[in-house]
């Protein structure tokens, strides 16, 4: 039988017709991509709400885990796991999503030592979401903040380490891919929170890494006057006020210096949804975003690196597909405003 191109491409375009004007979470005849427990410092810059509330609207993906991890004491206290519980629990709310997903606290506190450790209250909940039998689904640990209750269930369980895979935003810059920026912390920052867990994941763990170091997590740089256009949805709106809720608390810190006016906002968390959610349906792996491929280095105890040529090897992204993820992000938000 001879092949009618213009009656496959008509007959094609009229199905595509009436799947575009479906909801964009009705969708569920696919099977998700991907697990991802998420973990972040929610209650500290707002760049980790903007991550949650993307990576919640993405189908790809099922997110059977919330962790609220902790901060630098100096800004957030004694209780920022709680706080960071918090303001998940807030944008599940502006997003309808109260008691969809299951919600716990990290520690408040950074790990000591190995041997002085004390379980969280996601320790149990990680290893049991790691240890399932019953889903073939890839699990991913998209970790935002610092790695301690990553590193608290592996120090409970280390079979964990070969059943899920880390993609973890922090870290600095590898010697030989790029520099530091002008002015940076001796140890970046998110290594900072906890430099013994990353120690024990970097170094004694054997779970696979996906690193967005410094360099990479800094290029997410996203327009304020964008911002600005999303106010009218409920989501864009709530993130808008945690933005500007951050910045006057910042002016409060004693010697924090003040923020001089911006165009731009660094968004550096969104590299979780891209390498996790955004994926293709075929052969589903971060294609748009570039990096290269090393042995696992020993981190030292100065927050740098210290090669090492036996190590298993990891994924050190330098590009990451900022067009991609900030187009679906917008326009996710858009169109959550115009369903709610």
């Amino acid at each position: 039988m001879a092949f009618d191109r213009r009656r496959f491409l008509g007959a094609a375009t009229a199905s595509l017709g009436v799947t575009l004007a479906a909801p964009l979470l009705a969708d569920r005849r696919h099977p998700p991509i991907a697990r991802v427990i998420v973990d972040n410092d929610f209650a500290g810059d707002p760049d980790g709400l903007f991550q949650l509330a993307h990576h919640l609207l993405c189908r790809s993906v099922e997110i059977p885990l919330l962790i609220g991890s902790h901060l630098p004491p100096q800004f957030g206290g004694a209780t920022s796991a709680t706080a960071a519980v918090a303001k998940v629990r807030a944008l599940l709310e502006v997003m309808g999503r109260t008691g969809q997903h299951r919600v716990v606290e990290g520690s408040q506190t950074a790990i000591v030592s190995p041997d002085r450790r004390q379980p969280s209250p996601a320790t149990a909940a990680i290893i049991a979401e790691a240890m399932r039998t019953d889903v073939s689904t890839p699990l991913f640990y998209a970790a935002g903040g610092g790695l301690t209750d990553l590193a608290l269930a592996w120090l409970a369980e280390p079979r964990i380490a070969r059943r899920l895979r880390l993609v973890w935003i922090g870290g600095p810059e590898h010697p030989g891919i790029a520099v530091p920026p002008p002015g940076a912390d001796k140890i970046e920052f998110n290594l900072s929170l906890d430099p013994v867990a990353a120690e024990l994941v970097f170094n004694r763990a054997d779970i696979e890494i996906w690193q967005v170091p410094r360099d990479a997590y800094r290029a997410m740089l996203f327009p304020r006057d964008a911002l600005s256009e999303l106010v009218d949805s409920p989501i864009g709106r709530f993130l808008a006020g945690e933005v500007d809720a951050m910045e006057a608390k910042l002016a409060t810190i004693p010697g924090f210096p003040p923020l001089p006016a911006s165009d731009v906002m660094i968004l550096g968390d969104s590299p979780l949804v891209t390498l996790t959610g955004l994926l293709p349906p075929l052969q589903p792996d971060p294609s748009s975003s570039r990096y290269v491929t090393i042995p696992t280095p020993m981190l030292t105890k100065e927050g740098g690196y210290r090669a090492r040529p036996q190590g298993r090897a990891m994924r050190v992204y330098t590009a990451i597909d900022t067009e991609l993820t900030f187009r679906d992000m917008t326009a996710k938000f858009r169109r959550f405003g115009n369903n709610a």
